[in-house]
């Protein structure tokens, strides 16, 4: 029985991964919290603080075919917590007592902060990998379509051309910078947790210090300068981070929304038979992938925020704040893989009509182009009375339903300057594409 949209036999393939979801399965937790026992009982028998023979008992135990996740689970709903359920089944399939050992110094809290930071380094590795795929063809769309001319809109009103290269290069900028974030972000996040009940240590006469940073070594963690059980910044910049990627992934899909319409229909997500159809409608072809990535990327917003919450806890370990993290950076990651899984899709099949796009920016019959001809009759008649003259020409386009180079042509003030043929130069929308493939190839420039 399942009750998540992650989990659902529905749904599940959609609105994740399941790469993710195994990332953040009980099973995946679980072995984590046994690798951790296992690195633990190595390095301190190295170190002399356990007999050899402990070690290698509870080595030879910690992985996750023995342990009983039928009755972890009824440990964890009698305790409170699954680690201690863990210690205690792996305490007893080792012969001799020598599993008395095991968890040596530890305290519930660092083997489970630990094992989410391992959880996290291999969800974030999957991230990345979704992130380049996305830059790649993100990339390839910016190259190709570099000087096609398209409508650029402001207030959801055609506004000047732009061209899709610069459109795709904006968002490609975006994500690289997503790239950079998440490469700097690992040298604060991927730090291990060994710190004992308060986080001093004290349960370890000697080698306290060499424990924690022989344990991280074995994990290829980082070892932190003073315990964060109760200080969160680093998982909530995870949660930030995912928040920020899911933004513009959202504004991906918003885009492609809004450019499927049937009044516009310049670009359209990757056909394939049946998709996006109607029950009622034969004609329709809807957007899917783009509202499935608006949805996903929405909920991971609130999870980043309830990750900002969970940082406010109480004094060296705290009542409630840390199991906030427990409910949602896993689904924050499992929805985020969905949503990286449908963004790169979209664009590595997304069709592109540039016919359309031409045809939209001719729709107005040249009042798109009424920046270009402010501009142009400024350095004659000066800007401010150019910007008022074609304003009223522009007004008049509309209620007369005439071309505008017909009523520039027709301007004697207009006509005294510029010929048919110069006021035709400036209604091109190809001769006022600006910095547009300067910028495009500047993006380019700088991808890794």
């Amino acid at each position: 029985m399942t009750a998540s949209i992650i989990d659902s036999i529905i749904f599940q393939g959609i609105f994740s991964t399941d790469e993710m979801r195994q990332v953040w399965s009980d099973e995946n937790r679980t072995q984590k919290y046994l690798d951790i026992e296992r690195a633990l009982a190595i390095v301190q028998a190295r170190l002399g603080l356990i007999p050899q023979e402990a070690a290698d008992e509870i080595v030879r135990h910690c992985a996750i075919g023995q342990i009983d996740m039928g009755k972890l689970r009824e440990q964890t709903e009698r305790i409170g917590y699954p680690v201690l359920g863990v210690v205690s089944q792996l305490n007893a399939l080792c012969r001799d007592k020598l599993g008395e050992y095991c968890h040596w110094g530890a305290t519930t809290q660092d083997i489970t902060d630990t094992a989410t930071v391992l959880q996290i380094r291999e969800a974030l590795a999957i991230v990345e990998r979704e992130l380049g795929g996305i830059s790649a063809a993100m990339a390839r769309l910016a190259q190709q379509y570099r000087d096609t001319p398209m409508i650029g809109r402001s207030n959801l009103q055609q506004a000047i051309p732009v061209t899709f290269g610069y459109k795709m290069a904006g968002l490609l900028s975006a994500i690289e910078r997503h790239r950079e974030r998440l490469a700097q972000l690992k040298e604060r996040v991927l730090v291990g947790e060994f710190a004992g009940a308060a986080g001093t240590l004290a349960s370890l006469e000697r080698g306290a210090m060499e424990t924690q940073a022989g344990l991280c070594a074995e994990l290829g963690l980082k070892q932190p300068l003073i315990a964060w059980h109760t200080i969160r910044d680093n998982i909530a910049e995870v949660g930030a981070f995912l928040g920020l990627v899911g933004g513009t992934l959202g504004k991906l899909s918003m885009d492609v929304k809004l450019m499927m319409q049937t009044e516009v229909g310049e670009v359209y997500e990757p056909y394939h038979h049946g998709r996006g159809s109607s029950s009622t409608m034969p004609q329709k072809r809807n957007p899917i992938a783009s509202c499935y990535i608006h949805a996903a990327i929405s909920v991971v917003r609130q999870h980043a925020a309830s990750l900002m919450d969970a940082m406010v806890a109480d004094h060296e370990r705290s009542t409630g704040p840390w199991e906030i993290e427990w409910i949602v950076l896993p689904e924050a990651f499992c929805l985020m893989a969905g949503a990286l899984r449908q963004s790169r899709q979209v664009l590595e099949g997304l069709q592109v009509d540039p016919v359309a796009m031409r045809r939209n920016l001719d729709l107005t019959d040249g009042l798109v182009m009424s920046e270009a001809v402010m501009m142009g009759l400024g350095k004659y008649i000066g800007r401010e009375y150019a910007h008022d003259l074609v304003y009223d020409l522009c007004r008049q386009s509309i209620a007369e339903r005439k071309p505008l180079i017909e009523l520039l042509c027709a301007h004697p003030e207009i006509a005294a300057h510029v010929d048919r043929a110069g006021l035709e130069g400036m209604l091109d929308p190809a001769n006022y594409l600006g910095q547009s493939a300067l910028m495009v190839d500047r993006v380019l420039a700088t991808l890794r």
